[in-house]
């Protein structure tokens, strides 16, 4: 734990940037703003997964709360399945009712086994049907080598995941603010008020020992050895390291912050505009508003290797006119990045608000003000 904690306080200036050796089976340190690994080792290993198989079942949760198929504050019933899982668990009652938002967390934080058949029953009405929608979330993403046959990661065959999927899924994840609050809590307390409380604790050791750290899971089988998939932002540099196969207890941790102090010591985030600052506008037509501003959807610039961050520029390309209804968020526009007069990246430009139709009488007055010159 000494070199866990003063290895996280070493200045990453300090940190020169050696070719990176790991003990990890398969490891993948990826730029999530693009998707550019950074590092790999056998990155497209099939491995199992054990419990960051959580991390899919978490996401496809949230997926289908934001689509309206669920809530936080649903109450879900424990079935007997759910009852008779085993390893890590809250210790879930037949019929007992729990809400989802403390299933969800109970997953994120304690990595409980039975929170996920229950979670998965309830949202797609069988553990069977959940499990098909977690594989159809793993081809929409393009992954080849991740197959899921439980939302737990407990051994089975066929469960399977790889270093660069996971890290894939990972960046998929950030997406969501509320699922990346719930992986980010390092304790909590569940049934506060019934003869059964039980406080969690979060597994994922980074929350403590490596400063920046904000969410995803850990997990362990005989079969997996030690395993975890992590993220880190520092000074305006987020990075995910995806980490399979480390053989000894708690290396996965060790294993991981070694390509953070690579990554943070090799490269840095070179800003082109501030976040959600306005970069153009664009017109609009049949609307309630005649333009419309334009932001930066993400972070506005680039990953670069330190000492080269001369050369970067940028440029606004906007679609000269829309039509009414435009929605928050809807593409208008690229904010270019170029250096040295390359093109290296491109960030959509997005509305900064809605602008609905506008009535047939705010047309015809602006007709008439056109046609006498009134504005």
């Amino acid at each position: 734990m000494v070199f866990f904690f003063l290895a996280s306080l070493i200045p990453v200036q300090a940190w020169a940037a050696p070719p990176l050796e790991t003990q990890a089976d398969s490891a993948v340190l990826m730029d999530p703003t693009t998707g550019t690994i950074l590092f790999e080792k056998n990155s497209h290993k099939r491995v199992a997964p054990a419990s960051v198989t959580k991390l899919m079942t978490l996401l496809v949760a949230f997926e289908a709360i934001e689509q309206g198929k669920a809530s936080l504050d649903d109450k879900v019933v424990t079935s007997q399945r759910a009852f008779e899982m085993g390893g890590s668990q809250i210790y879930l009652e037949p019929g007992e009712e729990m809400v989802m938002r403390d299933l969800l967390i109970s997953i994120a934080v304690h990595s409980a086994n039975d929170a996920c058949v229950a979670v998965a029953e309830h949202i797609s009405g069988s553990y069977e049907a959940y499990v098909d929608d977690m594989n159809k979330k793993a081809q929409s993403l393009g992954l080849k080598d991740t197959h899921f046959m439980n939302p737990h990661g407990l051994p089975v065959d066929n469960h399977y995941t790889s270093a660069h999927d996971m890290a894939v899924i990972a960046r998929e994840a950030l997406k969501h603010p509320t699922l990346m609050q719930f992986v980010a809590i390092k304790h909590y307390k569940i049934r506060e008020s019934s003869s059964k409380p039980m406080q969690l604790d979060n597994h994922n050791r980074l929350l403590w020992w490596y400063p920046g750290t904000d969410g995803f899971k850990t997990g362990w089988t005989s079969e997996a050895k030690y395993c975890l998939v992590s993220t880190v932002e520092r000074d305006n540099l987020r990075l995910i390291a995806s980490v399979f196969g480390v053989p000894e207890i708690r290396g996965h941790f060790k294993e991981s912050m070694k390509l953070y102090n690579y990554g943070f010591s090799r490269y840095t985030f070179k800003s082109v505009a501030k976040p959600g600052e306005p970069l153009g506008e664009v017109a609009v037509g049949k609307g309630r508003k005649e333009r419309v501003q334009v932001v930066a959807q993400g972070k506005p610039g680039l990953i670069v290797e330190r000492g080269k961050e001369k050369g970067i520029e940028s440029r606004v390309e906007l679609e000269p006119y829309a039509t009414a209804p435009i929605a928050q968020g809807q593409k208008l526009g690229d904010l270019v990045i170029v250096q040295n007069g390359q093109e290296v990246s491109r960030i959509d430009l997005v509305a900064k608000e809605d602008v609905p139709k506008g009535t047939l009488a705010m047309e015809l007055t602006k007709i008439w003000q056109a046609m006498y010159g009134i504005r």
